[in-house]
């Protein structure tokens, strides 16, 4: 037999040719690329290794010569710029400023992660990479969502074609808006015959989605898809719609639950900050995701993992979704992974020893051969390192069936890297390979995975090997769980690679049961885990995933009707644990994953098993389970009030008012023997008597009571008294608990102008930093009404108008936020009006009939007064007097323009 870089050639075959054909042609390919390596400077080898070849065949095509199929992946972008993520040791003002000085546009920073994502021009990054803060500059790390489409569909359409379709349909929801639809998810989980039956609708729950985006949010708001209040994280609102796919799902399933949304897609360590700020700012309760990012370890839990178990130890339950990445039973995944084995075969001029992918002893295989379907696919390589502290270096080729190397990844690792490769297949993967070199070091334990795509025997004789846990990153995280796809309905249609079996269809409309097959596509497990989060060594092996829930679902959002993936089965399994929660408020976290993992329905090999984990999760079952009740949920709001001495409606010093504060009851059952208490931290103010009773509040009923509430006369105009009032009864939920300010005096009825007075400023395109103008105000003291006014002398769409308050292209790439002098911030606008130029004449205002969400491009240039994204009377709570902050960003490239004339509106009291 003779060893070459493939196979060991049958007997039949010319040793000669076989030999002559792959191996040398490879190995000197190899070779020359490694050459590139050796040569690389202390600057450049904390650069990732495409960048750096890319740069050196921009200055000197004649290096490549030698390699003529070569392709390094690096999307380079006008002006000879990439998007990079720069790894450092901290991030600091200074960091952040010599990007800028660099001619980097920021996309995001996050000093937790320590990572600054921008993009900047190619020949500036060893610059950056020099600086002994910066640990490593990398390709901006992608990420995939898992919204299973067919890959023969068109490519994505470009923003302005996107904004146009979302206007026109929001428009003709408008108009004639159409019948709610009952998801298919809905009736095969048995959610909507346990919402019937248990009384629960997800009343007091807070349920939360990460993913790319909500373009279309305000147009499922109209069409009565997903309610008004839908909680967006400031300034990270996405781009993209499967956000607005997944937040449909999740009121479908609790349709009384509070949502949220940040997005996912701004870089791992944004992903990360959000994870955290969706539970620590927002509230929410249950949080799902559906993104990877290719350099999430298999072996430890990186910055996105360790946010999952953050947010899970405080208290949140975390879905994410398994991925599509196949799965070895089906034969339908490109994962292997193993200890390396050393084959024997020299690769390379300098170093290099290929690994051997066959386990038989008697033969020796150093290509792993891909299907003529995996074409454009990450593939990753990990192995046993400890993140950031990798001494072992390997290196990842792919190479055609003429022995051509077309795509590598051969990054330096000597000791503060992460072990990890990355290279995309072409767009033609007919005859693809991948092989595995150990540049240097000792024999680890390797992942292998083409996402995406597949092992297969090759017509050359080369065999596929393939191993079972592909599924890896934050959803195998120990806080997460992680969900499997069984289709509700009818089955993906179409077929995952030429000549598959038929998809699996659904029970619809009946609910699973036992006879269900999972989708063919669903990740497998179970996930080998080396190190804790910190390097140190901690071995385990994680059961995953966790559950299986619904996907092929509908959704009103265009490109998600049906919505197949594993993108559609998470958020199925976090609306049902919404209602578990809403059932059973106060039920730990470790209880509703237990209670939804015990009556899971068994699907194909009985017990828990690596593909459906425990089964498919039905509402029904978890509801009764659990012992699921209609829980009331009763709560004051905001109170009105009546001076006893004049009958206006303010408090006054020295005086005393009738104050009257509702109670309403917006839970799934009756909130039996309900009273409140009504105290004040304000000193000097009194309140009589302290508590009444509100006897038994129906569901959906408001009652009121009054109290009296005396100001003493040495509490000065425009003091702020506040009130909390405690409201209990009957019911697990009780207490609630509401704060409220009522500022003494008369509000003024003339509003104070304070305008902004400096020079014209550029909102940088595409960055997430944006640009902030500063507003003096003075001598108002408390507010007592606030509004924003985006100015201009005469109104025009034209490009760069000078007469307008904001000038710039397609509104709809920008967020407008206000900062009061205490650091209280409101989102004005966030990424509303799509194509429409310039805003003029706009005023914000809490009291403005329709919000600026609702606004089209048919309405440019902006004018009128409307509703901000959040109230601006939150922004009052202290004394107005300071300078005031007003910041742009521009969350999309290629429209610019500047901030012009903007002012503030303020009254004070009488």
């Amino acid at each position: 037999m003779l060893l070459t870089l493939g196979v060991v050639s049958p007997a039949s075959a010319d040793p000669t040719k076989a030999s002559k054909g792959v191996e040398d042609k490879t190995a000197a390919q190899i070779a020359a690329l490694q050459d590139i390596k050796r040569s690389l400077t202390e600057a450049e080898s904390k650069v990732d290794s495409a960048l750096v070849v890319e740069q050196r065949r921009r200055t000197n095509a004649t290096t490549f010569t030698k390699l003529p199929a070569l392709q390094t992946g690096v999307k380079v972008q006008s002006g000879n710029t990439v998007v990079v993520d720069i790894r450092a040791f901290k991030v600091t003002d200074d960091l952040v400023a010599a990007v800028k000085t660099a001619g980097g546009a920021i996309r995001s920073v996050s000093t937790e992660g320590r990572t600054v994502r921008a993009q900047l021009p190619l020949g500036s990054l060893t610059k950056l990479s020099a600086r002994g803060d910066v640990r490593r500059v990398e390709t901006a790390v992608e990420y995939k969502t898992f919204n299973k489409q067919d890959r023969k569909t068109d490519p994505a359409a470009s923003k302005e074609d996107k904004a146009r379709e979302i206007e026109t349909r929001t428009r003709e929801a408008l108009i004639a808006p159409q019948a709610v639809k009952t998801g298919e998810g809905d009736r095969a989980h048995a959610a909507d015959t346990a919402r019937a039956d248990f009384r629960v609708t997800g009343t007091g729950v807070k349920l939360c989605a990460l993913s790319d985006g909500v373009d279309s949010l305000a147009l499922s708001q109209a069409a009565g898809e997903l309610p008004a209040g839908v909680e967006v994280l400031a300034g990270q609102e996405g781009s993209g719609n499967e956000g607005t796919a997944m937040l449909e799902i999740l009121h479908d399933i609790a349709p009384n639950a509070s949502l949220g949304f940040a997005t996912a897609v701004n870089g791992d360590a944004s992903f990360a900050d959000n994870i955290r700020a969706l539970r620590f700012q927002l509230g929410c309760d249950v949080i799902v995701d559906d993104i990877l990012y290719f350099n999430e370890s298999p072996f430890q839990d990186g910055v996105i993992a360790q946010a999952v178990d953050a947010v899970s130890a405080d208290g949140a339950l975390f879905f994410s979704s398994a991925g599509n990445e196949g799965n070895v039973a089906d034969g339908t995944s490109g994962h292997w992974e193993g200890r390396f084995v050393d084959s024997g075969v020299g690769v390379g001029k300098f170093a290099g020893t290929a690994h051997d992918f066959n386990p038989s002893p008697d033969a020796k295989q150093v290509f792993n051969p891909l299907s003529d379907s995996s074409a454009n696919v990450p593939v990753t390589l990990f192995w046993s390192d400890p993140l950031t502290s990798s001494f072992n270096d390997y290196d990842l080729y792919l190479a055609n069936s003429q022995g051509n190397v077309v795509a590598f990844s051969q990054g330096v690792q000597d000791g503060s890297q992460d072990p990890y490769e990355r290279l995309n297949t072409p767009t033609s993967a007919a005859g693809l390979r991948l092989a595995v070199v150990k540049f240097r070091g000792e024999d680890k334990y390797l992942a292998l995975s083409a996402l995406g795509g597949r092992f297969k025997d090759s017509s050359d004789g080369l065999k596929k090997f393939a191993t079972p846990g592909v599924t890896r990153g934050h959803s195998a995280a120990k806080g997460a769980i992680s969900v499997a796809a069984a289709p509700a309905n009818n089955p993906l249609p179409f077929d995952l690679e030429p000549g598959d079996p038929a998809n699996p269809r659904g029970p619809f409309p009946n609910a699973f049961d036992g006879t269900q097959k999972p989708e063919r596509f669903t990740s497998d497990g179970p996930r080998r885990v080396f190190f804790a989060p910190d390097g140190t060594p901690r071995e385990e092996l994680r059961q995953k995933p966790d559950l299986t829930a619904a996907d092929g679902v509908q959704t009103s959002v265009a490109g998600f009707n049906p919505f197949f993936g594993t993108s559609a089965s998470a958020p199925n399994a976090a609306g049902i644990a919404g209602l578990v929660l809403s059932g059973n408020p106060g039920l730990a976290p470790a209880e509703v994953r237990e209670a939804m993992t015990a009556t899971a329905i068994d699907l194909v090999e009985a017990g828990v098993d690596n593909r459906t984990g425990a089964g498919v999760v039905r509402a029904d079952l978890v509801l009764a389970y659990t012992g699921a009740s209609p829980q009331p949920l009763a709560k004051a709001v905001k109170p009105s009030v009546v001076n006893d001495a004049d009958g206006s409606q303010y408090l006054k010093p020295g005086t005393t008012a009738t104050v009257t504060v509702p109670v309403v009851n917006s839970g799934d059952g009756m909130a039996a023997s309900t009273s409140l208490v009504l105290t004040t931290p304000t000193a000097g103010v009194t309140i009589a008597p302290r508590s009444k009773s509100y006897g038994n509040v129906e569901v959906g009923q408001t009652v009121t009571n009054t109290f009296k509430v005396t100001v003493p006369a040495s509490l000065g105009v425009g003091s702020a008294v506040r009130l909390d009032a405690r409201v209990t009864f009957a019911g697990s939920t009780s207490p609630t608990t509401s704060a409220f300010t009522l500022n003494v005096g008369e509000p003024s009825r003339d509003a104070k102008t304070f305008a902004y007075a400096g020079p014209v400023v550029a909102i940088p395109d595409n960055d997430a930093t944006g640009v902030s103008v500063e507003i003096p105000v003075s001598g108002v003291g408390r507010g007592s009404r606030i509004a924003f006014s985006i100015d201009g002398d005469t109104c025009t769409t034209t490009t760069g108008a000078t007469t307008v308050g904001i000038d710039h292209t397609f509104v709809g790439d920008l967020v407008g936020t206000l900062t009061s002098p205490s650091g209280a911030t409101a989102t004005l606008f966030q990424r509303n009006g799509a194509t429409g130029n310039n805003l003029c004449q706009v005023v914000f205002d809490d009291t403005a009939a329709q919000p600026f969400s609702s606004v089209t491009s048919a309405l440019a240039p902006y004018t009128g007064t409307w509703r901000p994204t959040t109230p601006l009377g939150a922004l009052l709570a202290e004394p107005v007097d300071g300078t005031w902050t007003f910041k742009v960003t521009d969350g999309a490239a290629s429209d610019r323009g500047s901030i012009r004339s903007v002012s503030l509106k303020i009254n004070g009291y009488v």
